[in-house]
């Protein structure tokens, strides 16, 4: 079905987890239907449980390519992959459903590539899952990077009233300060740049994080890996005219940007970014995969394995992702 709204994929995640769940109750607002046309990419057996689950009054329709789907408020279009079986559980950890949340992503980047869609959304998967299935990455971030040939990426964490993009994210904490570099520094730096300015911001201001205490405070913590390892970098990006200033201690940056005086953090490692985020709530972030050819969003939380099947997951990460990809979209 033709349409003038911004198609957007939803990829299932794991099916044994939330995934289903929050899809089939993101897809109940109507305000998703009249900002884009979304479809999910998934198992419809799996959904159809969803539906049960939540006691959702809305339709499947089982489609085999994009232009089937009829992107109408009610009826959820399904790109059925039909990759796992009737009797798969809720909440457990398996090769089965691992291997099925890697080929729902595969066929969404496929279809974005090609130019069917203009957004992936994507719900959470377990890594565990996925590394029984044979799928050895750390998570979706770099799966989409490698089916995209994309060699410059980070990650970017969203929510009310705060951004952080990532210099390093899944891996040790020894072995990230190792990792960073005045290259991938700037990068970064660059990244936030670029992302900020697409989204409508004219001017944005940059501020990045220290990696040491107090950012190292002129040497009395660390071994100089602020002046090594970031000043350069930062030096570099204010010589080309961009509004960037650090290092800057972590421990009150967060709450400065927080407070509008930063439209973007550059955190150094994974909680060092995550942490803040999270601790604004789980249900309000958003994970949004910057540097790609293609528009990537998703919820900034896992598979909850704990409660999946029993109809408590709150949705709304998702609807956010939803319209952030709706945001992010290309107009054309």
């Amino acid at each position: 079905m033709a349409t003038n709204k911004p198609i957007i994929a939803i990829t299932m995640g794991d099916p044994s987890g939330i995934g289903p769940e929050i899809i089939v109750k993101s897809l109940k607002d109507q305000v998703i239907y009249e900002n884009c046309s979304p479809f999910v990419v998934g198992d419809l057996k799996v959904l159809q449980k969803a539906l049960q689950v939540t006691d959702t009054n809305l339709e499947l329709n089982k489609i085999s390519k994009t232009e089937e789907a009829t992107f109408t408020y009610g009826t959820i279009d399904v790109l059925d992959m039909d990759l796992v079986s009737e009797e798969l559980p809720w909440g457990e950890v398996s090769a089965e459903a691992g291997n099925a949340a890697f080929r729902y992503l595969e066929k969404a980047i496929t279809l974005a590539n090609n130019g069917e869609i203009k957004g992936i959304c994507t719900a959470p998967l377990n890594k565990e899952a996925l590394h029984k299935a044979g799928h050895i990455y750390p998570g979706h971030t770099e799966i989409l990077a490698e089916l995209t040939n994309t060699k410059d990426y980070a990650m970017m964490l969203s929510a009310p009233g705060l951004r952080v993009i990532h210099v390093t994210t899944h891996v040790g904490l020894i072995d990230a300060v190792n990792k960073i570099n005045v290259e991938r520094q700037y990068t970064v730096i660059k990244l936030a740049y670029e992302t900020l300015k697409k989204a409508g911001i004219a001017s944005p201001k940059i501020a990045v994080c220290g990696i040491n205490p107090h950012a190292g405070e002129n040497g009395l913590f660390g071994n100089g890996e602020e002046e090594e390892k970031i000043i350069p970098a930062v030096e570099k990006a204010q010589g080309e005219g961009i509004d960037v200033v650090g290092p800057l201690p972590a421990d009150t940056l967060f709450f400065r940007a927080k407070r509008g005086d930063f439209d973007i953090v550059v955190a150094q490692y994974h909680d060092q970014g995550h942490g803040p985020i999270k601790v604004l709530g789980l249900e309000a972030g958003v994970n949004i995969t910057v540097g790609l050819p293609i528009i990537r969003t998703s919820v900034d939380h896992g598979t909850a394995f704990d409660i999946a099947g029993k109809n408590i997951a709150d949705e709304l990460s998702l609807k956010e992702a939803i319209r952030m990809a709706i945001d992010l979209a290309p107009q054309n």
